[in-house]
């Protein structure tokens, strides 16, 4: 299957945002201050351990799809 340019360029800019926005995402939840995260013994809560989980799949799938753009963009170029 081919992919036209524009979809490649947008699966390609998907993959990045997601990056940008999830490494925000993990490094304020690393950081949480509100007792949201963690307890007050300093323990990660099922909130920590729910939203880590979500971040991680995250980067998975973004780098899936911006994966898929990239060789795209590639096979366009040719």
């Amino acid at each position: 299957m081919k992919l036209s340019r524009r979809v490649s360029w947008f699966l390609l800019a998907f993959g990045v945002w997601s990056w940008v926005i999830w490494v925000t995402f993990a490094k304020n939840l690393w950081k949480d201050g509100s007792g949201l995260a963690f307890d007050d013994a300093g323990n990660p809560t099922a909130y920590f351990w729910v939203h880590l989980t979500l971040a991680i799949t995250s980067f998975i799938l973004g780098t899936a799809v911006g994966t898929i753009g990239y060789r795209g963009v590639r096979a366009n170029k040719k």
